[in-house]
């Protein structure tokens, strides 16, 4: 168990009055016990409280993690396969009187399962979401969180950059994701972040689309997003290249999309806000005239998952602070011709901010 981290979830805990939380397998379990489990049949939850020691509803041939944890044997209400997990819930909801308390729950997470569980073996009992109040706590990234993303970084850019000599004319996409996934995981990554976005030509006008068969093209322009996880932190980055030459005003929207990306990280500093962040990048493009294809916020945090809070986006008013790390990634989407997305990870610091990633922003001819 993180005792520094536990006492500050505790303190949220307190501060919002409730009597605790329930977490289940996935990032906030491991951020907060250091218990690494997935979700599966066998329901396991975590029990966080204001008042008493931390406890554990898991399955037996689980139960050594939490023991390992540091969870005393008391509180670990472990089941077997055979007598199913009915009777641990109802222990635990019992011996922690988890009746007419208020329990905070992953509402992102928690399934119907777990949730009714609770509810019929403590009467009274009710839930309310707890999402924003664990995203306080994981939202300011410590030095070994930034030193395991810096490598994350360091190992994506070092595999784009020999991925890019070998790529050619009539590769397919699926065919360079394959080459750029190989080139990742023999240069040093724990695992791929997601399967790498390898997008050409008309299919690169869409922001999340999936490699195909289509033939890499003179012409075309080349979306690539990719990332790593290495040490349990993630890299997610996004460089843009023309195979060949490309029509002009490819080429433009590529210079407006690196001057958005260059504002938005401007903006970013303890105090500034995700809303902020967001505007800067977006005035550029809207006043290029082509804010319309613009089409999703300018990023988003970055932490255990690719995806988590702070984002970057309109109505995001909570302000920066150090620690955070998220990515900048305005886009251009042109339909059936082509997009264009540049993508940095960020860490705010006292004197602004620092770019984990250093690859050219430039655009470079490939193929």
């Amino acid at each position: 168990m993180n005792k520094q981290r536990l006492d500050k979830l505790t303190q949220q805990i307190l501060d919002n009055g409730l009597d605790g939380l329930a977490l289940v397998p996935g990032p906030n379990m491991f951020y907060f016990s250091g218990i690494d489990c997935h979700l599966s049949e066998r329901p396991i939850l975590l029990f966080v409280l204001a008042d008493d020691e931390p406890a554990i509803i898991i399955p037996t041939l689980e139960a050594m993690k939490a023991a390992a944890a540091g969870i005393s044997p008391d509180y670990i209400f472990d089941w077997r396969d055979e007598e199913g997990f009915r009777g641990a819930f109802q222990q635990a909801c019992a011996r922690l009187e988890l009746s007419d308390c208020l329990l905070g729950v992953e509402a992102y997470h928690m399934r119907v399962l777990e949730h009714e569980m609770l509810h019929r073996y403590a009467p009274g009992l009710q839930t309310t979401h707890a999402d924003e109040i664990i995203a306080q706590i994981r939202m300011v990234k410590d030095a070994a969180e930034i030193a395991a993303m810096t490598k994350a970084v360091a190992v994506a850019e070092t595999a784009l950059q020999a991925l890019l000599p070998q790529i050619k004319v009539g590769q397919t996409e699926k065919q360079v994701a394959a080459l750029l996934t190989r080139l990742l995981l023999e240069g040093g990554a724990d695992t791929i972040a997601f399967g790498p976005i390898v997008s050409a030509g008309p299919n690169s006008a869409s922001p999340h689309a999936t490699p195909t068969e289509r033939p890499l093209q003179y012409g075309d322009l080349l979306v690539i997003d990719w990332g790593v996880y290495v040490d349990g932190y993630p890299s997610d980055i996004t460089r843009t290249f023309a195979i060949g030459e490309i029509d002009a005003e490819l080429a433009h929207i590529h210079q407006v999309v690196r001057a958005a990306n260059a504002a938005g990280k401007a903006a970013a500093r303890p105090g500034a806000t995700g809303q902020d962040v967001d505007r800067a990048a977006r005035a550029v493009i809207e006043a290029a005239g082509y804010g319309a294809y613009f089409i999703h916020r300018t990023g988003h945090g970055l932490g255990l998952m690719v995806h988590e809070p702070p984002n970057m986006v309109e109505g995001n008013t909570e302000p920066l602070q150090v620690g955070n790390v998220f990515t900048v990634e305005p886009g251009i989407y042109l339909p059936d011709r082509g997009g264009v997305r540049i993508e940095d990870n960020l860490v705010i610091t006292a004197e602004g901010n620092h770019s984990l990633t250093t690859m050219t922003r430039e655009l470079l001819t490939v193929g």
